[in-house]
């Protein structure tokens, strides 16, 4: 029982929020959001009031809603209120006003005076324990500042069930990041619910702000995007459920958010969510248009705009179907809805929201007539947000709206109207929305005749006819009739109008009689009954329709007229039913025939078969009267048209005939195709018929002349008088097929209809065309084909008309006119193309001030778009007026001669009218003869020519290059010049001085184009009449060298090419002709490029100058280009690069003869009478007679050329052939040799000059293969010059490194050149000929010395000898240890006997390089390459004594301070030695060598120790092992280093300073050693330093100590790397590290660090027991009495960082209550010290023991309580502190109050 009483007990504690503690009590005061929990839990209710008070009122200042907490929540009462003593209803009401509290204040909990009304709550009311949830929820939009923190702080353990995830964040007083809410409101919907409460409680009470909902917004989003990732399933059934059942959670939520109106911010907010969840989520139609619903339900004018947004994005995962009339309705009342959906379509995807409600408003006319919509449906269709698809259903939508009008919706039509209207201007559109308006009445299957009818219009797009072959297409051009008066009460109107007999409707007469009675007609339509009303009406004369034309020519206008297709249709069956009645039989309707047949090419398929039906009814009527005999009475005997007296009629027979043999058996072929009947007509007229009626060889189905040419007169008679411009088009279109029949054409015929047609105004014809919706330029087009191209009436007709003022304000039917004369020129015979050109000319040439621009323009692009003959551009060119004739007399005086420029000076610059108008002309000619392909008309060359000239009187005239028309003839003159090439009758005439007349157009103009065509021109001139232009070629070539050779442009390259390869070649063969040699006669034109060179384009010169050498003849002339060259810009870079790509392109030959000429040339110009190289070079000009000048020039332009690596693999592979050609290049070679030789001695006594010949020597000879290079090489070799000697040698090192190892040839050759190379090693004394006959032999035996040893061998003997290695040079030294390095690579045990002499001259030049004023770096290095060679290759010939001298002089070389370069040098040697030589070998030179190393320096020390790491790793286990002694001696020496360098009275600061870092190196290195021996091996070796570290004299303290800190040091690292491994070797330093600790004195600076060092020593050695060794009593009792009695020390050293965690790790290891206890007895001891720093220092350990040992150490708690108790009481404050601590440490390890033990 009392077990479960305590249980209850503490249960209610626990859930109690009360206490009597008074502890618990202050800390509960305590909790602040402001103040410091010390400072909180002193302040009282009144003072901490004043201060909360404060903050609310400056909140009430800026929110009065704050006011009325004032009375309640801040109220004087209020710090009289507790909540445990208040009833459950008191704390209910208190609950609620404190959230409605937080509700407001959560908008300003940034400010100050918030977060202190939010103090005064806590503080008072306790809300942090008592409202958790609802104080969490107000600051959890603030989780990112650190308020929030404070906030977490406070909060009571237990927090409510939906905040338990910031448990952790409580813990650690950390904010919780936003992706925790966001994982937290994803999987757990309490949160997401909780939050959501919240912010809609703030919604609903106007105490909302916009942080909160944009938080409450961003977590709803990403949870709602989390949950739906969630929810994820591969089968759809179960995708949806999980989708539902999300929808059916956060759906009351939005619902509700979305109607709040008053808070568009939550409202946007929800669009987002929504967005999310519509995107991510399967949802049915139906739950989307709800939401559709409830969004639009809501939506204000701030969320509107993201309203539409929202709605658009959910109509997208929305079936395409209408939207609910409820959306539609709220989308109606926003204002400018299209504009404003077509401005969010520029962002967003609108078109499915557009494509649903414009469905919905067109059905909701449709069904209510509410035509509010149809505005909104015309906009959105003509925006850009729907579609194509979409717009296409919209109109088909439409036309069924349209369609299913019922009449009770409709009463008064205007239902109709609307939408009558909305469709005519949706299909007049010119856009692509018309375009699919078209298509989209094709594809619908609603009768759209029948839907014209009933909405009152016409409602399709019609094209007009647009060909004149074609149809017209009829459309009511007027808008919607409105519907005044029914049909009986216009039959009763229009029976009051009377017609006469003979009256007709094809008379303009008519025109009101006419109207009137269609308007009936057309009202009629909708019904069969009022049809059959209208056609017994008796103004229409159905009756006397036999004898009268009315009632068929008022059908025949209405059936050809612009009417509705039902209309139309509906005239044509009337007449076929009329003419059934047997009345008409018997009487000739011929007239009908032409209405007939062009309504069979009516577009419309219905009409075409109405038209078809008449047609067979006529076809049986003439059928009847070819049956009967006699004259048949004609119908429309009287007057058909106004003027119709010339009506051609034709006989009943041929009618017969025509329909019989033509029409009638092609009727359905016309009824399916509208252009069937013009292709039946046209073939039969022109006597084709026979092919067209299915192969039928009758022969009455032939069609004679006169037969043709009645029907052809027949037509052509209607065409001309009918007053209907459609039937005139139809008509037109199979007429204008037919050429003529019997002489008689069709122009003869139709002419009058041009003329008619030409004759009306611009305003009569737009009018007639209007009347008749045809377009004008369709039947200007029909008109004009009447001409026919030889028809000289016609074409007079219409020259006439072309430049008459009328025509001009009709620019199409201009246009058609000129159209039509182009088209006829390939047709006409020469005469009329002459007296068109001729007339087309003048028109051209019209001022165009005269109104006359569109006449002139029509001509001129006549004349330019037809082939005109050689005749016509000749006459043109000769019709042209000389200038001298337009030129003024020049002043009455004396005459005197004047230059060109005096002329063009004198006379005036201002052109006449008369001089502007013969340059226009002038120009146009100029234009149509380039136009007209010149080359077909070589025979205008003369007649161009003086144009020409002519042009050169112009520009002086005009003041002006006339550039252009110079470029106009020049172009036409190259274009004929080729005709003349090929054709030998044709010749130029040569007395006209062309050649003259082109320098002069080169010279005088500035245009690039000018001088380009021209140059051009002449060098297509030079080939075929090269007498015209050589005399004047000169002046060219410098003229080039200024303007055309600068030019960047392809062209200008071209006009160069062409230049040189045409004008060249003569000129050469002139200069052969001639006294003067060709090079020196080319030498201006050379001179005309070289100076154009540096204004030649980069990219231009190399082919530019390699074509004018192959054109003047690169054997000849290559030298001397190359030559002029470098002597007129130097050698430059530039120059030498260029020359040589420019040598690179010719052949071998051509090169090496080039090479030869330029030495000759050379030669030339020390002689004491230059010949050539004064007319190449100038150098016989006393301004530049300075022969060594110009030759260094020329001579430094040899080697480069003679290194070109093209002419190198040319002669080599030239030199393996032994043909013709190789003896050739062979001859040239020798020659070449033998001139630069020669060349060479005559130049001796200029030094620098020699030097270059000598530089030539040694590239020729690289031109050879590497035999013959040899050869050549031993025999200059002979020559007593040292200098060449020299320079031969160094070409063969050149030579040696290019050559490839793999050559056999190259192997043998320079194989065998060694045993020359060793005897001029061996005899000469020139050093320096020595250092690179050194050179060659290095790099022949390192690539071929594998290949002959013994010939290697004999080399390496003679290097190491004292003829080279053992000479006084440097350089030589250097060269010999580097070969012999490179030897030994290549011989290894070959090289053995050399050695003995060399090894000791190399360590010797090593030490030498180190000892001597100047260090000599090169040998150094060079010598350790060398003995890195032998270490690597060689390892034992290093033993012994070698191996110590090594060592010992690296020594001296690590402290020299020669540099990185050599410090890399011996690094790399030492290195390989260690890890090469011998491990006995290396060791015992270490352990000898040590003493010098030390005494070196730190840096040698280094090294030292480094080596022996590297051997140490390098070496195996064994080899350790069996040198373990010498390896134990060298790190006994290495850990007595310290001692040693400070018993030196020399030991530099610097060595003091680095002695840390050696011994850490020391340390490493001894751990590898330890690595590889085993227990039993290093045991031994352990022991004997620990006695060898204690074996010293007691009186060398000082001594004593530096070496133990040196051992220590080791033994640190040794326990602390292997830990527990080597815990039992402990053993062996107890006796030194208890001595130490004994004897040392931490006031000393060195016997601290010792103090140190076994301190942390013994720790690690404590830390990693893991076997009890420190548990023995033996090893626990050594150790512990003097590590306690260590806290002597306190005031002198501080024991925290070192004896303290020694002795608490002792106590670890000791893992015994006995050694616990005895420790803690010890330190007991100590807490009664007199002085304060041990009781402080005891203290501290106490802590550490608790705090490592916790419980176990505690267990000893009441032996220490005593000493605790008087500690608290302790004299000094800082030790009161710190056992302070100790208590809370123990409480915290035990988990009770001491307070009462203490006590």
């Amino acid at each position: 029982m009392a077990t479960a009483l305590a249980a209850q007990l503490a249960q209610i504690a626990a859930n109690s929020k009360s206490t009597l503690d008074v502890k618990a009590q202050k800390a509960a005061h305590s909790k602040s959001l402001i103040f410091e929990p010390r400072a909180a839990a002193s302040q009282s209710f009144q003072a901490l009031y004043g201060i909360c008070r404060q903050g609310f009122e400056e909140l009430c200042q800026l929110d009065v809603r704050f006011v009325p907490f004032g009375a309640t929540l801040f109220s004087e009462q209020s710090q009289d209120e507790d909540r445990t003593q208040m009833t459950a209803a008191e704390n209910a009401e208190l609950d609620k006003k404190i959230d409605s509290f937080l509700h407001l204040a959560g908008a300003r909990l940034r400010l100050m005076p918030s977060i202190k009304a939010v103090e005064w709550l806590i503080r008072r009311f306790r809300i942090h324990e008592h409202n958790t949830a609802m104080l969490i929820s107000t600051f959890l939009p603030y989780h990112t500042i650190p308020v929030f923190v404070t906030l977490l702080s406070i909060l009571p353990s237990t927090l409510p069930q939906v905040y338990r995830f910031l448990d952790p964040y409580v813990r650690s007083l950390t904010q919780p990041p936003r992706t925790i809410l966001v994982h937290q409101a994803t999987h757990h919907l309490d949160f997401l619910t909780a939050l959501s409460t919240y912010t809609l409680d703030s919604c609903r009470s106007q105490q909302h702000y916009p942080a909160l909902i944009s938080f409450w917004g961003g977590i709803m989003t990403e949870a709602v995007n989390g949950r739906l990732d969630k929810g994820r399933s591969g089968r759809r059934g179960i995708q949806r459920s999980n989708d539902e059942t999300i929808f059916h959670q956060i759906g009351p939520t939005l619902s509700e958010a979305l109607v709040m109106n008053k808070v568009p911010g939550l409202q946007i907010a929800c669009y987002m969510v929504i967005s999310v969840f519509v995107a991510k989520g399967e949802l049915e139609d139906a739950a989307i248009s709800a939401l559709m619903e409830q969004l639009v339900t809501g939506w204000t004018a701030e969320s509107l705009r993201p309203g539409l947004v929202c709605l658009s994005i959910l109509a997208q995962y929305r079936s395409a179907k209408q939207i609910s009339g409820k959306v539609t309705r709220a989308l109606l009342k926003i204002p400018d809805l299209s504009t404003r959906l077509t401005e969010i379509g520029k962002e967003h995807n609108v078109a499915r929201l557009a494509n649903g409600l414009c469905l919905a408003l067109i059905d909701r006319a449709q069904r209510k007539g509410d035509l509010k919509g149809l505005p909104v449906v015309e906009a959105l269709l003509l925006s850009s947000v729907l579609s194509e698809q979409q717009t296409a259903v919209i109109f088909k939508s439409l036309l069924l709206a349209a369609h299913r009008i019922e009449d009770d919706v409709d009463a008064q039509s205007q239902v109709r109207k609307a939408f009558a209207s909305t469709i005519i201007r949706l299909s007049q559109l010119d856009t692509d929305a018309g375009k699919t308006f078209t298509k989209a009445i094709n594809d619908t299957e609603i009768d759209i005749d029948a839907l014209e009818m009933r909405l009152g219009t016409d409602i399709r797009p019609r094209p007009l006819a647009t060909e004149p072959e074609g149809d017209v297409e009829m459309t009511n051009n007027d808008t919607i009739p409105e519907p005044t008066e029914t049909f009986e009460s216009a039959l009763q109107r229009v029976s009051g109008s009377s017609t006469a007999p003979t009256d007709s409707c094809l008379r303009a007469t008519s025109s009101d009689i006419f109207t009137d009675l269609c308007s009936v007609f057309l009202s009629s339509l909708a019904e069969p009954e009022k049809v059959k009303a209208f056609d017994e009406f008796t103004p229409l004369q159905r009756q006397p329709a036999k004898e009268t034309p009315f009632y068929f020519s008022f059908l025949m206008r209405v059936w050809s007229g612009p009417y509705p297709v039902l209309a139309r249709a509906a005239a044509l069956d009337m007449a076929k039913r009329r003419l059934k009645d047997d009345d008409c039989s018997g009487i000739d309707f011929q007239v009908l025939l032409p209405y007939s047949l062009a309504a069979l090419s009516d577009p419309s398929k219905k009409v075409r078969r109405a038209a078809a039906d008449l047609v067979a009814v006529l076809d049986i009527m003439y059928l009847g009267l070819h049956t009967t005999s006699g004259n048949p009475p004609r119908w429309a005997n009287h007057p058909l048209y106004d003027a119709a007296e010339s009506l051609t009629w034709i006989t009943p027979d041929v009618c017969h005939k025509l329909l019989r043999n033509i029409i009638t058996p092609s009727l359905e072929e016309c009824v399916l195709n509208a252009d069937h009947v013009v292709e039946l007509l046209h073939s039969a007229l022109n006597g084709g018929s026979k092919a067209l009626i299915d192969g039928d060889k009758d022969k009455k189905s032939h069609l004679s002349h006169g037969t043709r040419l009645s029907i052809l007169t027949f037509l052509a008679s209607h065409a001309i008088h009918t007053p209907l411009v459609t039937l005139k088009i139809r008509l037109l279109a199979p007429l204008n097929q037919v050429k003529g029949v019997s002489g008689v054409t069709r122009t003869q015929l139709l002419l009058p209809t041009l003329k008619w047609w030409s004759s009306l105004s611009s305003e009569e014809a737009s009018r007639v065309c209007v009347q008749e919706n045809v377009k004008e330029p369709v039947f200007d087009q029909s008109s004009v084909e009447v001409i026919l191209p030889n028809d000289k009436a016609g074409l007079e007709f219409v020259l006439d008309i072309a430049k008459t003022q009328q025509l001009l304000a009709r620019p199409s039917f201009l246009q058609a006119i000129f159209s039509r004369l182009q088209s006829l020129w390939p047709s006409m015979k020469l005469e009329p193309r002459h007296t068109v050109a001729k007339r087309m000319l003048e028109l051209s040439q019209k001022d165009p001030s005269c109104n006359g621009d569109v006449v002139s323009s029509e001509a001129a692009n006549l004349l330019r778009n037809v082939e005109l003959s050689t005749d016509i551009l000749l006459f043109f060119l000769e019709s042209l007026q000389p200038a001298t004739k337009l030129a003024a007399e020049p002043p009455s005086g004396k005459r005197r001669r004047t230059s060109s420029s005096e002329a063009h000076r004198g006379l005036g610059t201002q052109p006449t009218p008369e001089l502007t108008g013969m340059l226009r002309q002038v120009t146009f000619v100029l234009q149509l003869v380039e136009g007209s392909d010149p080359e077909k008309h070589p025979e205008l060359l003369n007649a161009l020519f003086n144009a020409l000239s002519e042009l050169q009187h112009f520009r002086v005239l005009v003041g002006s290059e006339l550039g252009y028309l110079q470029n106009l003839i020049l172009r036409s003159l190259l274009a004929m010049v080729p005709a003349y090439k090929n054709n030998k009758s044709l010749k130029i005439d040569s007395t006209g001085g062309h050649g003259d007349l082109l320098v002069n157009c080169i010279q005088k103009s500035s245009s690039p184009s000018v001088q380009n065509t021209a140059l051009l021109l002449v060098a297509s001139l030079a080939s075929v009449a090269p007498d015209l232009v050589l005399n004047s070629v000169m002046p060219i070539f410098t003229h080039m060298g200024g303007s055309v050779l600068r030019q960047s442009d392809d062209y200008s390259a071209h006009v160069i090419n062409q230049t040189v390869k045409e004008v060249v070649p003569p000129l050469i063969q002139s200069l052969r002709k001639g006294k003067l040699s060709p090079l020196a006669g080319a030498s201006e034109l050379l001179l005309s490029f070289v100076t154009a060179y540096e204004h030649i384009p980069s990219h231009r010169r190399l082919g530019l100058f390699v074509s004018l050498v192959e054109t003047l003849g690169a054997d000849e002339f290559l030298f001397a280009l190359l030559a002029m060259l470098t002597h007129m810009y130097g050698s430059t870079d530039q120059i030498m690069s260029f020359s040589a790509e420019v040598f690179n392109y010719f052949t071998v030959e051509i090169q090496l003869q080039s090479l030869i000429k330029l030495l000759g040339l050379i030669g030339d110009i020390f002689q004491p009478r230059p010949s050539l190289s004064s007319a190449l070079l100038g150098a016989n000009e006393l301004g530049d007679r300075d022969p060594q000048k110009i030759g260094f020039r020329q001579l430094n332009l040899v080697p480069y050329l003679l290194s070109s690596r093209r002419l190198t693999t040319q002669i080599s592979k030239l030199t393996e052939r032994d043909d013709m050609e190789a003896s050739k290049v062979r001859e040239l070679y020798s020659t070449l040799l033998e001139d630069l030789l020669v060349l060479a001695d005559s130049l001796k006594q200029y030094k620098n000059l020699y030097n270059r010949c000598a530089d030539a020597l040694s590239k020729l000879l690289n031109l050879l293969s590497i035999s013959e290079f040899i050869k050549a090489v031993e025999t200059l070799l002979d020559r007593p010059d040292v200098v060449l000697r020299r320079k031969v040698l160094r070409a063969v090192e050149v030579r040696i490194d290019e050559e490839s190892q793999a050559d056999v040839h190259s192997r043998t050759a320079l194989l065998a050149f060694l045993p020359h190379l060793t005897a001029i090693i061996r005899v000469s004394d020139d050093t320096a000929y020595k250092h690179v006959a050194v050179g060659c032999v290095d790099k022949i035996s390192e690539k071929y010395g594998k290949k002959d040893p013994e010939l290697v061998t004999a080399a390496a003997s003679t290097i190491a000898g004292d003829q080279c290695l053992g000479q006084d040079d440097d350089k030589l030294r250097t060269m010999a240890l580097l070969c012999l390095a490179s030897l030994v690579d290549v011989l290894q045990d070959g090289v053995v006997p050399v050695l003995p002499s060399a090894i000791p001259k190399a360590l010797s030049y090593i030490g030498e390089s180190m000892t001597s004023e100047a260090p000599r770096l090169e040998v150094h290095n060079a010598g350790y390459a060398f003995m890195a060679a032998l270490a690597h290759h060689l390892p034992y010939m290093l033993s012994g004594s070698y191996l110590g001298q090594l060592l010992a002089v690296s020594s001296t070389s690590s402290k020299s301070g020669l540099g990185n370069e050599a410090n890399d040098a011996r690094l790399q040697c030492l290195q390989l030695l260690a890890k090469q030589i011998d491990a006995k070998e290396l060791f015992s030179a270490l352990e000898q060598n040590w003493a010098t190393a030390s005494a070196s320096g730190p840096i040698a020390t280094l090294e030292h120790v480094n080596i022996l790491g590297i051997a140490i790793d390098k070496h195996s286990k064994a080899d350790i092992s069996k040198n373990v002694s010498a390896l134990s001696a060298i790190f006994l020496q290495c850990l007595d280093l310290r001692r040693m360098v400070h018993s030196r009275p020399d030991a530099g600061e610097d060595f003091l300073r680095q002695l840390s870092r050696i011994e850490e190196v020391v340390d490493n290195v001894a751990l590898k050693m330890i690595y590889k021996l085993n227990d039993a091996a290093f045991r031994p070796i352990f022991a004997q330093l620990m006695e060898w570290a204690v074996a010293f004299p007691k009186k060398d303290m000082t001594g004593r100590n530096l070496r133990l800190l040196s051992v220590y040091g080791f033994l640190l690292m040794f326990f602390d790397s292997l830990k527990s491994i080597i815990t039992s070797y402990a053993s062996y330093i107890i006796d030194s590290a208890v001595d130490v600790l004994n004897t040392a004195n931490p006031k000393n600076p060195e016997e601290h660090k010792l103090w140190t060092k076994v301190l942390h020593t013994l720790a690690k050695s404590f830390e990693h027991d893991q076997d009890d060794f420190w548990q023995a009593p033996a090893h626990f009792n050594a150790v512990a009495p003097v590590l306690t009695a260590q806290f002597a020390h306190s005031s002198s050293v501080n024991l925290t960082d070192d004896l303290i965690p020694a002795i608490v790790e002792l106590a670890a290891a000791a893992d015994s209550q006995e050694h616990q206890k005895e420790l803690n007895g010890a330190l007991l001891k100590h807490l009664r010290s007199e002085q304060t720093s041990v009781r402080l220092a005891v203290v501290k350990c106490e802590q550490a023991l608790t705090t490592k040992l916790g419980e176990e150490w505690l267990s000893m708690l009441p032996e220490m309580l005593p000493y605790i108790s008087e500690l608290q009481d302790d004299d000094d404050e800082v030790v009161e502190r710190e056992t302070h601590r100790w208590i809370v440490e123990i409480e915290g390890v035990l988990g009770e109050n001491l307070d009462a033990m203490l006590q």
